[in-house]
C-alpha cells in the first residue's frame, strides 16, 4: 500500500479533503473537480463495490487495520495518514466514522438510458437539504424505486452528507440530473410514465387511490422542503396526489412522505 504520513495540515496533496465542513464551497468545487467524498468505512466500501474509483484515502492510524484489505487492493492509490488533530485541521471537523476517501465521480447517466425498463421513478424538485436527499435515496433503494431524477437546482446526491445519510444507497439507485424543469415532464410522458405530483390540493387523489390504479409506469414528483412543488410543475403533472393525514397536521417531512409514497405505489 502507498502510505503517506502527514506532518502538516498545509500539505497540498490533501487539497481534496480541505474545508469539508464548508457545504457551499464543496457543492461548487466537488463537481467541478470531478470528485466526491465517501465518509465512513462502510460507505467507502459500498462505493468501491459499486465500481467507483478512488483517488486517495484519508484516515487516522487506528483505522489502518480495519481497512487493510481495501488499501491492499489499491496499492497505487495514496493513503494519507495523520493524527486526529492534523486531520481535523484539514477537514474542519473531527473524524469519528473511520476513514474518508476521495472518489472519482462516475460519468453522468443519460436520462433515456435511465428510464429504459423502469416502472417506478422518483423526481425531486429543488430538494436542498442533504439529509432529506440522502433519506429519500435510502427509501428509494429499499422500496423498489428504479431510478431518481433531480431538478437542475436540487442538491448534489454525491455530497458527503447525502451519501452518509443514504448509507451508500445513492450508489445503488441510478440517478440523473435534468437539464430542464418542468419541461422534462414531457420526456417522462413520452416514455409512457404517468406523472403524479405530491401536493395538498382540493383535486388531489388519495395515495391509496393512486396505488389502486397500479399504473404500468409511474413517476412520483416531490417538492422542496419549504414551498412544495412549483405551480408550473403542478400544472404540468398528470395527477396531484396527497397522503391523507389526521386533522391539525398539514404535511409530512419530504423524506417521510417519499417513503410512504414509494411503499404505497410499489409496482405489482
Amino acid at each position: 500500500m502507498t502510505l503517506v504520513r502527514l506532518e502538516s495540515a498545509d500539505d497540498p496533496r490533501v487539497a481534496d479533503y480541505a474545508a469539508l465542513s464548508d457545504a457551499a464551497l464543496r457543492r461548487r468545487t466537488d463537481p467541478e473537480r470531478g470528485l466526491y467524498i465517501a465518509e465512513s468505512s462502510k460507505v467507502l466500501r459500498r462505493a468501491l463495490d459499486a465500481g467507483h474509483r478512488p483517488r486517495s484515502f484519508f484516515l487516522a492510524e487506528k483505522w489502518l487495520d480495519g481497512l487493510a484489505d481495501v488499501l491492499a487492493a489499491h496499492p497505487d492509490v495514496p493513503a494519507f495518514v495523520g493524527t486526529p488533530g492534523v486531520l481535523e485541521e484539514i477537514t474542519g471537523f473531527h473524524l469519528h466514522r473511520g476513514a474518508l476517501a476521495a472518489m472519482h465521480r462516475p460519468a453522468p447517466v443519460a436520462v433515456d438510458a435511465l428510464l429504459a425498463g423502469a416502472r417506478r421513478i422518483a423526481v425531486l424538485e429543488d430538494i436542498v437539504d442533504h439529509t432529506n436527499l440522502g433519506a429519500i435515496f435510502r427509501a428509494a433503494a429499499a422500496l423498489d424505486v428504479d431510478a431518481v431524477l433531480v431538478s437542475p437546482h436540487c442538491a448534489d446526491p454525491l455530497y458527503r452528507r447525502s451519501i452518509r445519510v443514504s448509507m451508500g444507497t445513492v450508489f445503488q439507485v441510478p440517478w440523473a440530473r435534468l437539464d430542464a424543469w418542468p419541461g422534462a415532464l414531457s420526456v417522462l410522458r413520452a416514455a409512457g410514465f404517468t406523472t403524479a405530483a405530491l401536493a395538498l390540493a382540493p383535486d388531489s387523489l388519495g395515495i391509496d387511490e393512486l396505488a389502486a390504479r397500479n399504473d404500468e409506469k409511474l413517476a412520483l414528483i416531490l417538492g422542496t422542503e419549504g414551498d412544495g412543488l412549483a405551480d408550473g410543475t403542478l400544472a404540468a403533472a398528470d395527477l396531484r396526489v396527497k397522503i391523507p393525514m389526521r386533522p391539525g397536521v398539514d404535511s409530512l417531512n419530504v423524506a417521510a412522505a417519499s417513503a410512504v409514497a414509494f411503499f404505497a405505489c410499489r409496482a405489482r
